[in-house]
């Protein structure tokens, strides 16, 4: 299985989870299941064309997926992805 963190801003929309598990697959087919258990949760993470959302970051295991391949970021069993609203600071 696949850990999901869940930010507090999201947490509303999964029933108040920190962490939820999914199977293994892309980036884009975890957001699919969190959009299957929790509906509402995939306009907060993507936009309607598809892409993630500048205000949000994905890391799986530390690493942020703009530097690997996007959304198409293979998870394995074990691994983690983390949701991380972006802010921004003046």
């Amino acid at each position: 299985m696949v850990e999901v963190l869940i930010p507090p801003t999201l947490r509303r929309f999964c029933g108040g989870t920190e962490r939820v598990e999914v199977n293994p697959g892309t980036v884009a087919s975890v957001i699919d299941q969190l959009h299957d258990r929790f509906n509402g949760i995939r306009e907060r993470l993507v936009e309607a064309r598809g892409a993630v959302r500048g205000s949000v970051l994905i890391f799986v295991n530390e690493e942020d997926i703009r530097f690997l391949q996007n959304q198409d970021t293979v998870l394995r069993d074990g691994d983690r992805l983390s949701i991380i609203p972006a802010f921004a600071g003046g």
